[in-house]
């Protein structure tokens, strides 16, 4: 049933009719409310706002059309029911144009039609506003998210900005060493990081992180990375010939990132070159792929396994060493490398970025040019690359 509150206006200059009705709706709990012109039932509408009218077509002065014209245009959401005799079928069809809600035909012989039709229109009526109400509110609560993705967009945007503050530059050069370095984030913040620093004229160090995960919390364990390289710095001693333990670099990342307690972990190989005695040491916590070396004596992967830092308190991790060539590219890469591969499975992929470097691709802006990078939308993964080429 339809709520006591609600309100009706009758409009009809036929007294009789107009009493028949508002008797019998007002014994039905509607408050009624009754003009017996049109020119009253307007003025009445406007200072009440009733939630339903009943208005003959036929009136003088002021028919019906015109009442209805008026009405829609101070509310066009108002329910309308039109009442005609049955010699103005036309009319009412121009009313229902109008926006009328339904009609009756006079006489009205059994009020609990007209009774009918009041609370159908009603309902039909809330389910309108109702609707309207929620797209209002759906529309306010979008245009929240929006305000809120912007301005988290922004944030995102600062965080990337400081995180390549963070990062060394993407080429350096230190004596007859040239270093590239790329990181493209699948979204504004990278889980994936590099660094490389020369320590006075003995040591060339580097290191390439895959951090679990993406977006903000992967990005702020890069910060936890950032802080190796100066404790790589703090702990060398310029006048000894010890090198720093790419080993121990990795025992470090483990414990600080246990400790933290991000529930983080990551992928890592750390590296250091001694450019006096052209000696590669290495070491690496689950990695893909490995480094790839190019030289004259042939392109082929590193050697080495262990577990990611950041999951096992006693993990330990061993250190590595080849003797340099003269000649050669060292070539590193994040996981995210294999992801936009157009090959099935992991070892077609290896194969295929062996091929590559065969083939005389050793640089960063090569894989960008032979692999389409920089043209890649919504990269399913981080993608970081880092390459050091040894001239004569």
């Amino acid at each position: 049933m339809v709520e006591v509150s609600r309100r009706l206006l009758v409009i009809d200059d036929d007294a009789i009719v107009r009493d028949s009705i508002v008797t019998y709706l007002e014994d039905s709990s509607f408050h009624v409310l009754e003009a017996s012109n049109g020119i009253d039932g307007l003025a009445i509408f406007r200072d009440d706002r009733p939630d339903l009218v009943i208005c003959d077509l036929r009136m003088p002065n002021m028919d019906g059309l015109s009442v209805l014209k008026e009405i829609t245009t101070v509310d066009p959401d108002v329910p309308i029911i039109v009442v005609s005799g049955a010699g103005v079928i036309g009319d009412v069809v121009s009313a229902l144009r109008l926006g009328a809600s339904d009609y009756l035909i006079k006489p009205i012989v059994d009020l609990e039609v007209l009774e009918h039709a009041v609370e159908r229109c009603i309902e039909r009526a809330d389910l309108v506003n109702q609707n309207r109400r929620y797209r209002e509110e759906l529309e306010s609560t979008n245009k929240e998210m929006r305000e809120h993705l912007r301005i988290l967009e922004q944030d995102q945007q600062a965080g990337r900005h400081v995180q390549m503050k963070m990062m060394p530059p993407k080429q350096a050069r230190f004596g007859n060493y040239i270093l590239n370095q790329q990181v493209i984030p699948s979204l504004y913040l990278s889980g994936d990081f590099v660094e490389y620093v020369q320590l006075d004229e003995k040591f060339l160090c580097f290191y390439i992180a895959d951090v679990s995960g993406h977006g903000a919390s992967s990005a702020f364990v890069t910060v936890l990375l950032k802080n190796l390289t100066t404790r790589m710095i703090n702990v060398y001693d310029v006048n000894s010939d010890n090198l720093i333990s790419p080993a121990d670099v990795l025992s470090w990342a483990n414990r600080e990132l246990i400790e933290s307690e991000l529930d983080k972990h990551a992928t890592m190989f750390v590296a250091t070159i001694d450019m006096q005695r052209e000696r590669l040491y290495y070491s690496v916590a689950g990695h893909l792929p490995m480094p790839i070396m190019a030289c004259d004596e042939g392109v082929y992967y590193l050697e080495g396994r262990a577990l990611p830092v950041g999951i096992f308190e006693g993990a330990e991790y061993a250190n590595y060493m080849i003797k340099l060539p003269e000649e050669y590219s060292l070539c590193m890469f994040s996981d995210g490398i294999l992801e936009i591969m157009p090959a099935n499975s992991l070892s077609e992929k290896e194969e295929m970025l062996l091929g590559m470097i065969r083939d005389g691709c050793r640089t960063v802006e090569e894989f960008n040019k032979r692999l389409g990078i920089l043209e890649i939308k919504d990269a399913p993964d981080d993608i970081a690359i880092m390459t050091v080429t040894k001239e004569a």
